[in-house]
């Protein structure tokens, strides 16, 4: 059972990473190049040095994510660093091969749609549990140090990317770079239900102990316990786990969850900001 689980999630995970880097491919392709549009983020500098440069996107985006794959690795885990590279490398070879032509030369509709399909692709991929983008790999690590949120960081970085825009290049290409990125970031939001919300999980499973000790041990993060009593047939005491996770490690204690206990009842809610508390202290090293 817990095999078949697992398969499944693992098959379910890189589906969703290849829909994200087929839907970014064509972002990028049938829109933002053509024009030499940019966006924010760790694409939007790859897409300005190659503006500014003439050297090519696909080896760029490599290039430039490879700290923050390795940021990654040390402060999410080598599953999410694996499917990150993965899902760069087939990004980067997908811009090289696939035949995906221009399909407007409307600059108002590029910034939208090129940021639609682009964002889509990014939230996708971060579905599947990697990130085709380390822009937000970057502005976690700095919030879990800082008094500023996810959000705020990721705002910050993309403001400086503008204005790099408007000055090396012009104030028209850095105005719809501001289009293209609100149009991604909406689309984002709508798919991961917004990426720097903190997600709060309680878990109810009869395997508690295995469940708190891979939160604790492995995840590096903090755990509330809850004494409980089941009000359905068996009416036994039982240890309820609660504990705050950020959407890029939700998918890695889920398959956990999974793993130990597939009849784990878990119940997760949506937290807009913490303060405080193991997720925002927890220094990675």
């Amino acid at each position: 059972m817990k095999e078949k689980l697992s398969l499944k999630n693992t098959l379910k995970s890189f589906f969703l990473i290849t829909l994200g880097v087929l839907s970014a491919t064509f972002g990028l392709k049938s829109f933002l190049l053509p024009e030499h549009f940019i966006d924010g983020g760790v694409t939007g500098i790859s897409l300005l040095v190659s503006t500014l440069t003439g050297w090519n996107l696909s080896y760029l985006i490599i290039i430039i994510n490879i700290p923050f794959i390795i940021l990654g690795y040390h402060q999410i885990g080598k599953l999410f660093a694996f499917k990150t590279t993965l899902a760069i490398a087939a990004l980067s070879i997908g811009l090289l091969i696939l035949p995906f032509e221009p399909i407007t030369h409307e600059k108002v509709l590029i910034a939208f749609f090129g940021g639609f399909f682009l964002g889509g692709g990014i939230g996708l991929a971060m579905r599947g549990g990697g990130v085709i983008d380390g822009t937000e790999v970057l502005a976690l690590y700095i919030s879990r140090n800082s008094r500023l949120t996810v959000g705020n960081i990721i705002f910050i970085l993309n403001v400086i990317i503008f204005l790099f825009a408007a000055y090396f290049i012009n104030i028209d290409t850095a105005l719809y770079a501001i289009l293209t990125y609100l149009s991604a970031t909406n689309t984002v939001d709508f798919i991961v239900n917004r990426l720097e919300a903190y997600t709060g999980v309680t878990i109810i499973s009869e395997e508690n102990e295995a469940i708190k000790d891979f939160i604790i041990t492995e995840m590096k993060r903090g755990v509330t316990i809850y004494k409980g009593k089941g009000g359905y047939q068996e009416q036994n005491d039982i240890d309820i786990i609660y504990t705050v996770v950020t959407k890029l490690e939700l998918g890695k204690l889920q398959d956990k969850i999974n793993e130990i206990d597939p009849s784990a009842f878990i119940v997760q809610q949506q937290i807009s900001d913490i303060r405080g508390g193991v997720v925002k202290r927890q220094a990675l090293h």
